[in-house]
């Protein structure tokens, strides 16, 4: 992946979806980098992707988060040409092993601190707050 800020994506308005990948690597994954910016450019393109957050262990487990506005949006990037060659060259190549969920967003809410001051912005989008 692309050198993110580390700025996480903010709180959507619910509903909506996210793929969530987890995955570990060989420790040899030639190609991969550049597979996943071309990935990352790809999927901008898709009607109803809303974003991506992304981490990686120093042991070597990534998770990456897509955001989308609803299931036809996802089965679109699921379905496209070059991220499907990309998830076969993945599967014979970079990872040891992965797990793909996609969970329904009900309720989202984000914080942010202040600067300058221990206080900070809770936001909340979708179902009242607890």
């Amino acid at each position: 992946m692309s050198d993110h800020s580390i700025a996480p994506v903010a709180a959507l308005e619910p509903p909506y979806y996210a793929a969530v990948f987890t995955s570990v690597r060989i420790d040899d994954d030639g190609g991969y980098a550049e597979t996943a910016e071309r990935m990352e450019e790809l999927v901008k393109d898709i009607p109803g992707y809303l974003g991506m957050d992304y981490a990686r262990s120093p042991g070597g487990l990534a998770i990456t988060v897509g955001y989308f506005r609803d299931a036809d949006a996802i089965r679109e990037w699921s379905g496209h040409a070059e991220h499907r060659a990309a998830q076969r060259r993945g599967r014979a190549e970079w990872y040891e092993r992965y797990t793909l969920h996609i969970a329904k967003v009900e309720r989202s809410h984000d914080f942010e601190r202040t600067p300058g001051t221990e206080q900070g912005i809770r936001t909340e989008q979708g179902a009242a707050a607890e």
